[in-house]
């Protein structure tokens, strides 16, 4: 048994889940730090425009939501099959799901740019942009739409590496993306004056040196798994599987990206820029808070995964446990971080007092459901992981899909402006309620089959 084996089959769970967690964490809260800093940067740079500069990275937020569900598809999907394959020893197909993941990741980054880059506009329009916040998202996301091959890789292979028990360089890479973009943004936005076309091109040459670095750590021998060339060709039972368990992520990330068209097109018509730019903002310190918690649950996943394999049940149960506790800790504290504080962070992106203002009560709404979020994210992790497809998709689209958006759809008609900001902690208490109900029966059925 190998080290990386060894630690995720025998070590104690506090300790591996820390091992794991730490360096995926730090990795996640500095990759959200390199959103936030981007947004604050484009705020302060326009100025008078803040308001439309920021609203314009908000409209264009779906698509790059899009690419990353779509990342994350194949990601997830062929880790989950690595780690159970790691688990069991059959490492064959752990080197087949590697190879068949990065040709798969390739033909669809290229595809995403294509489309994307020819039905730009429209698709900005759909998303909710305004005539004032139109040349602001398209100046961003034409760029951002060059570098899809970059962030795409990147986000799939980094979670291969992860799944294989190696969260340092998992952690290295996010690192090396975000620290160079926060590097490089000042020096394009203010030193080139470039402006939000700046802020997008300092993220696709940092996405591409985090794509370039990965390549070297397959090519060097430092990983577990064995490219082969030959595995780049489709093998279907492995490539659909990929998929079948992708798919909660696809759907995660596409209901998101959903919500957030809805969303801009609602406030669009009950309120206009501010409203847009508001949700801009509170939707990245939102990304801040989540961040930790997804850490600890990419931590978590390899230790599932491989136990899950081994039918070591009772590693499963007590990581998933620790897990939880844990993440409603970090929810916990992003709760009352912004709901104490929500003037002083909205200031950090804008000297607008009419959007400081706005953003204050939005956000001591929106928040009041967050310290339920940490279960649910943890809960809609674990099927995914354990290969169980439908449950995972369920609890991917639940909070989105099911409860959010037809609340953002229903509640501004009595409600007005408010009625959207009200949606979020209703959704945020029904998704905890659902995720509840069925991991209390996965935990049963765990138990059943350990006595």
């Amino acid at each position: 048994m190998n080290p990386r084996a060894r630690m995720l089959a025998e070590e104690s769970i506090s300790k591996v889940l820390f091992k794991l967690s730490v360096p995926a964490t730090i990795g996640m809260v500095v990759q959200a730090l390199y959103n936030l800093v981007d947004t604050i940067f484009v705020g302060r740079a326009l100025g008078t425009e803040s308001v439309q500069g920021i609203a314009g990275i908000t409209i264009a937020f779906p698509i790059q939501m899009i690419i990353m569900g779509v990342a994350l598809t194949i990601g997830i999907g062929s880790a989950s099959i690595i780690s159970r394959s790691l688990g069991s020893k059959d490492y064959k197909r752990a080197d087949i799901a590697l190879g068949n993941a990065i040709s798969a990741i390739l033909a669809l980054s290229i595809l995403i740019t294509v489309l994307g880059s020819i039905y730009i506009v429209p698709l900005l329009k759909l998303f909710g942009a305004t005539e004032t916040i139109l040349p602001f998202a398209f100046d961003y996301t034409r760029i951002i739409l060059y570098g899809t091959i970059f962030f795409a890789f990147s986000m799939t292979v980094n979670n291969i590496v992860r799944a294989e028990g190696n969260a340092k360089v998992a952690m290295l890479t996010m690192l090396i993306s975000a620290g160079l973009n926060i590097i490089l943004d000042p020096i394009f936005i203010f030193g080139l004056d470039m402006g939000i076309e700046g802020a997008a091109i300092a993220t696709v040459i940092s996405q591409a040196v985090s794509a370039i670095y990965l390549v070297h750590y397959f090519r060097t021998g430092m990983s577990s798994l064995n490219f082969h060339a030959s595995n780049l060709i489709p093998h279907s039972d492995v490539f659909r599987e990929t998929i079948t368990i992708g798919t909660s992520s696809f759907a995660r990330s596409a209901s998101g990206s959903l919500m957030i068209i809805v969303i801009n097109n609602a406030l669009a018509i009950y309120g206009g820029d501010i409203p847009i730019a508001v949700f801009g903002v509170v939707n990245r310190l939102f990304m801040f808070t989540f961040m930790p918690m997804i850490g600890i649950v990419q931590g978590l996943q390899p230790i599932v995964g491989f136990n899950y394999g081994a039918k070591n049940f009772d590693r499963v149960i007590s990581s998933t446990s620790l897990a939880i506790k844990v993440t409603t800790v970090i929810s916990m504290a992003g709760f009352l971080l912004l709901f104490l504080f929500p003037s002083q962070l909205f200031s950090i992106f804008t000297t607008d007092q009419q959007l400081i203002d706005a953003g204050r009560s939005a956000t001591r709404i929106m928040v009041l459901a967050l310290p339920f979020v940490g279960f649910q994210i943890v809960g809609a992790s674990i099927y995914q992981t354990l290969g169980k497809a439908r449950p995972a998709f369920f609890l991917s689209i639940s909070r989105q899909v099911l409860f959010l958006i037809p609340l953002v759809l229903i509640l501004p008609q009595f409600y007005q402006l408010k009625g959207i900001w009200i949606a979020f902690p209703i959704s945020d208490s029904l998704s905890f309620l659902v995720t509840f109900v069925m991991l209390a029966k996965e935990y049963s059925a765990f138990k059943d089959t350990i006595a």
